[in-house]
């Protein structure tokens, strides 16, 4: 483990290892503000992302008060074997047991425990074996995938990288060199082809019949979740949201789309909810983490939050 202390703002970055409870290790890096800590935050990355992705937004979050921790799902950046070729895994893996062994780190009695998720990260919410230890998570990004929900002409290139360039591809290396279409880091076979599989369904994996005791779990999830998606997101439009979402059946999940033009924002994208540019974006999770801390520590009860979909102002 390395620790540092960023001269700029204060906030001390520290290197860490977690083990899943299968035993395998996962590179995690722990942001910590100079104050101490009013709630802990996990990251839970999108496909294909590395941690270092998310550094800003963790910088500024432990600025705000919070301990945040970032990691690497195995197959991915620090947590990647030398080659991925005749890597085996599971791509539900990174929610039922990555994503999983980062809550159970952050998890401390008395401190609130909240999740930000980015596309996959929204589905892995899902996927924790411990729902229960979470007090509330807020997405970005996150969708059912199918192509159907997209634009006519990246329907067209989703469904190219699908059924051409992708079988191709993985048989020559035996992995996804997804790298070479500057999309993120490289896949694992399986990640690929279960991805691949599940983007078959208007629901993802809800819609597979062989997934009905995985998708069961999704029950489970009682916190309150905010999902955020912008009408400019190619790969994760509103109503692919609405579609995957759905499948938490049992928790308050409040809907939020931003239209960039009108907030001010940029072109936002798939990825563009952690860039510099979205810090307004940053600020309203972490109001909101903050809202349900105060009404939790003032014995109020949880925050209950009514399914609603709506427009971002101007900025």
């Amino acid at each position: 483990m390395t620790a540092a202390i960023d001269p700029t703002s204060g906030v001390r970055i520290e290197r860490i290892a977690l083990t899943a409870a299968d035993g395998y290790n996962l590179a995690a890096t722990r942001y910590s503000g100079p104050a101490p800590a009013r709630a802990h935050l996990v990251v839970g990355g999108a496909t294909a992302v590395p941690q270092g992705f998310y550094k800003r937004f963790a910088e500024h979050a432990a600025q705000r008060g919070f301990d945040v921790l970032t990691l690497d799902y195995r197959g991915i950046g620090g947590s990647a074997p030398s080659t991925l070729k005749g890597f085996r895994m599971n791509y539900l893996d990174w929610g039922r047991l990555d994503l999983a062994a980062a809550v159970a780190a952050m998890r401390e009695e008395g401190m609130p425990l909240y999740l930000v998720g980015h596309s996959y990260g929204g589905h892995a919410l899902g996927l924790l074996p411990d729902p229960d230890a979470v007090d509330g998570a807020y997405t970005f990004a996150t969708g059912a995938g199918w192509h159907g929900w997209m634009p006519p002409l990246e329907r067209l290139r989703v469904l190219f990288m699908w059924r051409v360039l992708g079988p191709v591809w993985t048989r020559l290396a035996g992995y996804l060199p997804w790298s070479r279409l500057g999309m993120g880091e490289d896949l694992p076979l399986d990640v690929y082809r279960q991805w691949r599989h599940w983007c078959r369904f208007p629901r993802y994996f809800f819609d597979d019949p062989g997934m009905t005791s995985v998708t069961a779990r999704f029950d489970e999830v009682r916190f309150p979740i905010v999902a955020v998606n912008a009408l400019d997101d190619a790969w994760a439009p509103p109503a692919s949201r609405d579609a995957f979402m759905a499948g938490y059946r049992n928790a308050a999940v409040r809907a939020v789309t931003i239209d960039p033009r009108l907030a001010g924002l940029g072109p936002i994208g798939h990825m563009g909810y952690f860039r510099a540019r979205a810090l307004p974006l940053w600020n309203e999770a972490l109001d909101w983490f903050e809202a349900r801390r105060a009404e939790t520590s003032t014995g109020r009860g949880a925050l209950v939050l009514q399914s609603c979909e709506e427009m971002t102002k101007p900025a």
